[in-house]
This record gives structure tokens, sequence and C-alpha cells, in this order.
């Protein structure tokens, strides 16, 4: 394995997602304190005790995978690897024989891809935890991968060291 020359790991952390799952799970919680401790039907229409605690385990479980998400990237001698950690088993290797054109962009996730995470869109693929700075990688074979960043002049440095940048 070369020399990294970059290095970036990168998980969801954005407050506004946070802030989704706790009401969601303070939610869960209510209900069953309402309906199971205190002997209160939690709504209108309750449902059985049993699916209030699955109601918990959902919103708990999402979030403990969506928060285990994981970006790795690393630029070396080699090439591009990047890791989408527990979606990829393995890191992936771009070849820097494979690249036809690398360079450091601003981009709109939710126009050009629908969002954050793994992501299709019109642009390609895109791999991002969060902001709007990337690393688009456009492939001998016409593929186009962006790969998002929190170091975007540190990589575009070592891009511009490397004689890569566009």
């Amino acid at each position: 394995m070369a020399k990294a020359l970059f290095t970036e790991k990168q998980r969801f952390r954005q407050k506004w997602i946070i802030i989704m799952f706790l009401l969601t799970f303070i939610i869960a919680v209510w209900g069953i304190v309402q309906q199971i401790i205190l002997g209160i039907p939690f709504g209108n229409n309750p449902a059985p005790n049993h699916l209030l605690f699955i109601f918990l385990l959902i919103p708990l479980l999402i979030f403990i995978i969506f928060f285990s998400l994981t970006l790795h990237t690393r630029v070396d001698n080699n090439g591009i690897t990047y890791r989408f950690a527990p979606i990829h088993r393995k890191e992936r290797l771009i070849k820097w024989s494979s690249i036809k054109e690398i360079y450091v962009r601003k981009y709109k996730p939710i126009a050009e891809y629908g969002g954050w995470g793994f992501r299709r869109g019109r642009g390609g693929i895109a791999f991002n935890t969060s902001g709007n700075m990337g690393l688009q990688l456009v492939l001998i074979n016409g593929k186009k991968i962006l790969i998002g960043t929190q170091k975007s002049d540190e990589l575009d440095f070592v891009l511009k060291k490397l004689g890569k940048r566009k």
C-alpha cells in the first residue's frame, strides 16, 4: 500500500437529522410510558402494547445504522481509494490510469443527486455525508463518481502536487 497523501473520514452528524431521530424516539417512549405504565391509551385508536415496542426499536435501529455510515477517502500514488462503510465491505481503488478527469468542485447535493449518502443522479454516482464540496472523477469509460469532502482545499492541493488537477 502506498503512503497516503490525503485521508479523510466523514460521518453523518447534521443536527437536524439527530433532532428528527430524537423526536421520533421521544414520541415512541412517551407512547410506551403513557399506555403501558400509566394505563392511558396512546391516541384515538391505540396500537397493541407489543407494537409500541416495535415503534421504539425501528427508529433506534435506523439511528444506529445511519450513524455507523462512514465515508473513507484516501489519495496516494496508486490512485483514489474510497469506502462507504458498511455499504462497501472492501475499499475501492480507482487507479490514476482509469481517470480521465479529476477535480474538486462545488455541487448541489439535492438538485444533482437527490441528497446525501450513496446516491445516483444525473451526474453519476455520489458518496457524501454533508456539505456541497466534492472530488469529481470522470473515468475513461465515461462513468462519473463524486466523493464528498470537508477538506476541499487540502484535497485540491494534493491533486496539484501530484500534477492531476484540472
